[in-house]
Parts: structure tokens; C-alpha cells; sequence
């Protein structure tokens, strides 16, 4: 799917038949208080690639070939945490499951707008961007 600003990024389909190993999410943190939901969650599958999934400023989704980055501070807007552990989110009830199906839909002018990857039991994960922000719902 071709964003305008951020390109095609990586055909999400390669997850299909792989096994999530590990799940890693960034959170924004302000004055104490974690964001209600991450900033980018990378889905490092059991051939050890790494499918990061975030937010354009254009208010697109991302998904693309990319490993977790480094915490790092932002002085008064706070700091940006990384982690396996760090807060709850759709996903986590998926580590160790199976990839069984993964569907993209985009409009023209803003590329990808929603991800939706499926597992053998039946339940979906759906990636959207919310007013900007990601938006990760079962």
C-alpha cells in the first residue's frame, strides 16, 4: 500500500504462517502517566524479522521491515519508553500464536489505513490510526 509521504513500507502478508516470538511497544510518558495506548508495536516473528507498526504525521499507518528503537528523552514533553512489559495492548494475548491471515485497506490519498491480522482461533487484531494516534482493537 503506497502512502504518498512514507511510501509502500513492507507487505504485512509475510507474517502469514509465522509464529509471533516477541512483541515490543514504545509508550509517551508525561509528568508520570503512560499513554493510553502505544506509539509503535514491532511484532518480531520466529524467522527473527521485525514489522513495526505506528502513525504518519499525514495520520496514515505505517508498517515496515524495522527493528524496536532505543528509548529516548524529550526534555519537558516527557520521554519515550520501549519494552516488551511496559502496558497492555491487543497484541500481548498473541504472543506465541500463529499469523493466520492479514488484510490492508487504503484510500488513494493517504495510503494504509487499517492492518487486521488474524489468528487460528478466530480473533483479529485491527491497526488503525485514530485522530492520529494508533489505535490497536480486538
Amino acid at each position: 500500500m503506497l502512502c504518498p509521504l512514507h511510501g509502500a513500507g513492507t507487505d504485512p502478508t509475510r507474517l502469514v504462517g509465522r509464529t509471533i516470538s516477541r512483541i515490543v511497544a514504545s509508550w509517551h510518558v508525561y509528568e508520570g502517566e503512560r499513554s493510553e495506548a502505544p506509539l509503535d508495536v514491532w511484532l518480531i516473528d520466529s524467522e527473527g524479522e521485525s514489522t513495526r507498526i505506528s502513525t504518519g504525521s499525514d495520520w496514515c499507518l505505517i508498517v515496515e521491515s524495522a527493528p524496536p528503537h532505543e528509548p529516548y528523552d524529550m526534555g519537558e514533553w516527557g520521554r519515550i519508553e520501549v519494552g516488551e512489559d511496559l502496558g497492555d495492548h491487543p497484541f500481548l494475548r498473541h504472543l506465541g500464536d500463529t499469523v493466520a491471515t492479514v488484510a490492508e485497506f487504503a484510500v488513494p490519498e493517504t495510503g494504509r489505513t487499517q492492518l487486521e491480522i488474524g489468528f487460528p482461533d478466530g480473533d483479529r487484531v485491527r491497526a488503525d490510526c485514530w485522530q492520529g494516534d494508533l489505535r490497536l482493537t480486538r
